[in-house]
């Protein structure tokens, strides 16, 4: 006499997680190819100086960017490579202060751009409320 049942099985319930990993994959290497791209500003030719990176906080910093001929550019809105006036991107950095206060400004300032001009941004940038503003520069060529 056969046991009862014996022919019989229970069907599994079991997940196939490999195309779930497979996806994860392709969208990491998505994530790594665009994460550089959104940090992009208008092109200056930044200054050497073997400075310490800063701390990488939760929040986007604002990038102001002034080129060698004096041209002011900011880095939200649709259009970066629009010159901006130097109160109207004091005035969008107030704005945008008061609803998150610890984003960081930083200035990327071409080379060649007059030490004046670079002072009065930065003078200006933290008369719109800007706890501290940072200038960027590159690492020196060996």
């Amino acid at each position: 006499m056969a046991a009862k049942g014996k022919g019989k099985r229970k069907p599994l319930a079991e997940i196939n997680v490999v195309p779930y990993i497979d996806v994860m994959l392709v969208l990491l290497v998505v994530f790594m190819v665009t994460a550089p791209l959104l940090m992009q500003g208008v092109k200056v030719d930044l200054p050497q100086s073997p400075s310490a990176p800063i701390d990488q906080k939760d929040e986007e910093p604002i990038i102001v960017s002034i080129k060698k001929d004096g041209t002011y550019y900011i880095n939200l809105g649709g259009d970066q490579e629009t010159r901006r006036e130097l109160k109207d991107i004091t005035t969008i950095v107030a704005k945008v202060l008061r609803e998150k206060p610890n984003t960081p400004i930083l200035v990327w300032g071409d080379a060649k751009v007059e030490y004046g001009a670079v002072v009065s941004l930065m003078s200006d940038l933290q008369g719109a409320g800007a706890p501290s503003v940072g200038l960027v520069t590159e690492p020196p060529r060996s």
